[in-house]
Parts: C-alpha cells; sequence; structure tokens
C-alpha cells in the first residue's frame, strides 16, 4: 500500500504549480535569453541602417531585422503554448550592450557591430543547440531547433562581412 500512496503523492507533486516553475525553469532561462537576443539583434539592425557606412552591413543589418523580428514572433507562440512568459523590452544587461555601439558611426560601427554579430550569434547558436538537446518542453526544443539554420545563416554572413574590406 506504502508505494501507492508514493506514487499518488509524487503525481500530485508533479501537478502542483510549484514543480511546474521549476520543471519550466531551464526552459523559462532559454526563452528570456532567445527574447533578449531577439530583441538586441533587431534594435542593433535598426541603427545600422541608419550609422553603417557599408552597404553590405547595412543589407545585413535589413535581414536581422527581418528575420529576428520573425523569430520573435515564432518564439512568442512557441512559449504561450508551453505556458512560459516572453519579455516584451530589453532589460539593463542588455541596454548597456547596446550603448557602446550607439555612440558609434561609419566604418567604426561597420567594424564593431559585424564583430559583435560573429561573436553574438556564435553564444546564441551554442544556447540554442542545448536547448534543442536538452530542453524540457517540446514546443520550445523543437523552437530552438527550428531556428538553428537561420543563426548559422546570420554567423557565416557575419563572419563573410569581417573577411571583406569594408570601405
Amino acid at each position: 500500500m506504502k508505494p501507492i500512496l508514493f506514487t499518488l503523492a509524487a503525481t500530485l507533486a508533479c501537478a502542483s504549480p510549484a514543480f511546474s516553475q521549476v520543471k519550466g525553469g531551464s526552459d523559462q532561462k532559454f526563452v528570456d535569453f532567445a527574447a533578449q537576443t531577439d530583441m538586441m539583434e533587431a534594435n542593433l539592425a535598426q541603427y545600422a541602417q541608419d550609422n553603417a557606412q557599408s552597404q553590405g552591413v547595412k543589407d545585413y543589418a535589413q535581414m536581422l531585422n527581418a528575420d529576428h523580428t520573425k523569430d520573435y514572433t515564432q518564439l512568442s507562440d512557441a512559449a504561450t503554448k508551453a505556458g512560459l512568459t516572453v519579455p516584451k523590452g530589453l532589460d539593463a544587461m542588455h541596454n548597456r550592450k547596446l550603448a557602446p555601439l550607439e555612440k558609434l558611426k561609419g566604418t567604426a560601427f561597420d567594424h564593431r557591430y559585424v564583430s559583435e554579430m560573429i561573436m553574438g550569434h556564435q553564444q546564441a547558436i551554442a544556447e540554442y543547440k542545448k536547448e534543442a538537446d536538452k530542453g524540457q518542453n517540446p514546443d520550445i526544443k523543437a523552437y530552438a531547433n527550428a531556428a538553428l539554420p537561420v543563426l548559422q545563416k546570420h554567423w557565416d554572413g557575419a563572419k563573410s562581412l569581417a573577411k571583406q574590406k569594408m570601405k
């Protein structure tokens, strides 16, 4: 009789809201990371449209703006389905990351922006792969897996820009 009671108690504990919050913890952290990344990339891309000197950087930024805006919508849909929340604005840490870039223009901006895009997309790819492999919620895992080719395209594009001479 004790094993049945223990199983029933464990089942009830798993159904409690507190257990759901713990269970979704790593997925929620990923959603927070992905949303902040999308919002920051879109903001920087809009800034690049006005302040980059290289047409290649402007074109790259336009692609990023469109892709990360679309990605944020897809993330929001998956997170809502999973019962997770999506940040609606940049947090203080990401605002601090934007500040130095907002002071640059022309080739100085181009070089710094491309460098940031290489590092940022490399980090994002690692986080998305981790979520796709080890995430708990199937909707969030599927979203992360589906977003990886786009992130890879962005990373490859940034590396290609870095190899070009930006005038």
